[in-house]
């Protein structure tokens, strides 16, 4: 079976969608679980390394069981792609876990969602044109429906925190940094070995801002069970989903089929952590994702 866009006969082909959606669900019971690890008195300074360590330490062994994916790292671009796994994965982890221990997880994914229009205008600054106008459209759904995803209509706004907004944003940021320049490094690694390069590169970085001292201290024991869950519903599960379904269906439709993050977000948000959600919250995500699917009118 071919690893091409198109390439597989029905059955193939349905089975690649329905894995990029368990990846991009994966992602999105992330920031449910995360905030149930805080609930347990862990913080962002545990939560964080734990995740990324403990992801990269699974996705390298899937490496090794993976014979097609021993490559040599450094025959490649493989600086490029530390460089987007520091300012990318790392930064993008560092700050989205940072507003989850400051906002609830279904607004936390919204201000993550902002990826979409930040991305378009990279793409726009970069080539040097103007958004078409499907992505003018796109942009403006995806911001009317942050507006109402906010509850802007019925928020009590005291409750809200500056630091958790800023670095809500900042990881939609770094998220569409790491997607932009993911698409403009040209490297011939298999897909777990470029994901392992990444990850690898950010954990000296990610040990300067949280010393690994956490994992000898009390309570270890269960962060490492916590870094062992978050790591594969954040880093292995996506990894392997999107890796085997995305070069099947191409990345148009895996986009949009992405996209089901956000409303499995907020519904884990709503059914695990509790979190209210109304109906001005529903409609935001509508917008949102309404955008998202606009925005992939390359006309």
């Amino acid at each position: 079976m071919r690893l091409e866009a198109g390439g597989t006969d029905g059955l193939g082909r349905w089975v690649a969608v329905l894995l990029v959606i368990v990846g991009a669900s994966s992602y999105g019971l992330l920031s449910s679980f995360i905030k149930l690890a805080y609930e347990r008195g862990f913080n962002d300074g545990h939560i964080t390394p734990a995740q990324m360590t403990l992801g990269t330490l699974l996705v390298w062994l899937l490496v090794a069981f993976h014979k097609p994916s021993w490559k040599n790292p450094f025959r490649g671009p493989w600086i490029k792609l530390g460089l987007i796994g520091i300012f990318g994965l790392a930064l993008t982890t560092i700050f989205y876990n940072i507003a989850l221990a400051e906002l609830n997880a279904s607004l936390s994914i919204v201000l993550l969602f902002q990826f979409t229009w930040m991305t378009i205008l990279m793409d726009c600054i970069a080539t040097k044109r103007w958004p078409r106008k499907a992505e003018l459209a796109a942009i403006t759904l995806i911001l009317i429906g942050t507006l109402l995803a906010v509850n802007l209509v019925e928020a009590d706004w005291s409750q809200f925190s500056v630091r958790g907004l800023v670095f809500g944003l900042l990881a939609g940021f770094t998220y569409s940094l790491f997607l932009f320049l993911t698409g403009q490094v040209r490297s011939d690694l298999p897909p777990l070995m470029k994901s392992a390069v990444m990850l690898t590169a950010a954990i000296p970085v990610l040990f300067v801002l949280y010393p690994p001292t956490v994992f000898v201290g009390a309570g270890s024991g269960e962060l490492l069970l916590w870094g062992l869950l978050l790591g594969l519903l954040g880093q292995v599960v996506p990894t392997i989903s999107f890796n085997i379904g995305i070069p099947r269906i191409g990345s148009a439709l895996a986009a949009m089929l992405g996209s089901v993050e956000l409303p499995v977000a907020v519904l884990a948000a709503f059914l695990i952590v509790h979190e209210p959600v109304n109906g001005w919250q529903w409609l935001g995500m509508v917008c949102i994702l309404g955008g998202i699917i606009i925005s992939e009118n390359k006309s």
